[in-house]
């Protein structure tokens, strides 16, 4: 049986005073309160609670909306999930639900990287690069590993180096600044932060203006102020899915279904799961019935607001 891990049952939240109370902080203190901000997630990320993959999923998931922005798209959320669970197995789930898996890889796999993995990532971002040009970034992300740079400013320094390489690769910049912010902090797996605040007041300049991209002045800076704020949301998020998650828990041994074991496991590791749903222990319409007993017991929530094809999750 699945149980939760005590240690995250109430997840840490990041300190009010690491948040900026008036005007802009100085280098100095952005990056002392981006320090605050991850040490309050460093915990999280390393427990590996019952919920940390539908935790990681959704902060792919809100990622991955940011990112439609900075591609010229206009997929929220909701479209976002139609386009990955409408998406038939092994089919093209489009421009949109390709981003979208690839911000999925990243909070699914270590933060390790080969010219393979990079090649594979960039074309999911509709990116073409040749592989002498993907070895030489493996390298540089090699050196930034080994350089001791505080994990925030090497973050930075990935995007910026993407960007500088390929202009119109921004955001695969933002996708390896959370990786090699997982590296730098030596978390099992990334949890995607950086992409969601990019059109946020951290990357803005003095009075709302223009947004800063990688490799501008003030950019580490807005790292750091975006790292304070990421991490504040997502321990909000943490702690939201492990109340759910605690109902849920609590309510499995009232469920008869032969497959309520494969459905739990899968609302704690994933955003949604369809609630046509089969597996070799449940059939489709033992899923529907499913569903509809956790959604009587307030223990999943529907997330599609449709009458057909409905998502659950936690």
């Amino acid at each position: 049986m699945i149980r939760l891990d005590p240690a995250t049952a109430a997840p840490p939240t990041v300190p009010a005073w690491a948040f900026t109370a008036g005007g802009g902080p100085s280098d100095a203190a952005a990056a002392f309160q981006a320090g605050a901000a991850l040490a309050s997630l460093d915990t999280l990320a390393r427990a590996q609670p019952a919920w940390a993959g539908a935790w990681r999923q959704r902060l792919a998931l809100k990622c991955a909306a940011a990112s439609m922005r900075l591609a010229g798209r206009a997929e929220d959320e909701a479209a976002l999930r139609d386009a990955w669970q409408l998406c038939p197995a092994g089919a093209d789930p489009g421009p949109a639900g390709a981003i979208f898996g690839a911000w999925r890889q990243l909070a699914l796999q270590p933060p390790a990287v080969s010219a393979d993995r990079l090649a594979k990532v960039a074309e999911m971002l509709g990116l073409a690069w040749d592989d002498e040009a993907l070895a030489d970034l493996c390298t540089q992300i090699e050196d930034l590993a080994g350089s001791q740079r505080p994990a925030p400013f090497a973050a930075a320094a990935i995007a910026a180096r993407v960007v500088a390489m390929r202009p119109d690769a921004e955001l695969f910049g933002w996708w390896l600044a959370d990786l090699v912010l997982a590296q730098g902090l030596r978390w099992p797996r990334p949890s995607p932060l950086v992409m969601a605040q990019a059109f946020g007041p951290a990357f803005r300049t003095e009075g709302g203006g223009k947004r800063i991209r990688p490799g501008e002045k003030g950019f580490e800076h807005g790292v750091c102020l975006a790292l304070v704020q990421a991490a504040a949301e997502a321990c909000r998020l943490a702690s939201e899915l492990s109340r759910r998650a605690e109902k849920l828990l609590a309510v499995a041994p009232k469920l008869r279904a032969k497959g309520a074991g494969d459905v739990i496991f899968l609302l704690l590791n994933e955003d949604a799961v369809a609630g046509s749903l089969t597996t070799k222990n449940l059939s489709r319409f033992a899923a529907r019935r499913l569903f509809e007993r956790l959604q009587q017991l307030e223990a999943v929530r529907e997330l599609s607001g449709r009458t057909s094809f409905r998502l659950f999750g936690l």
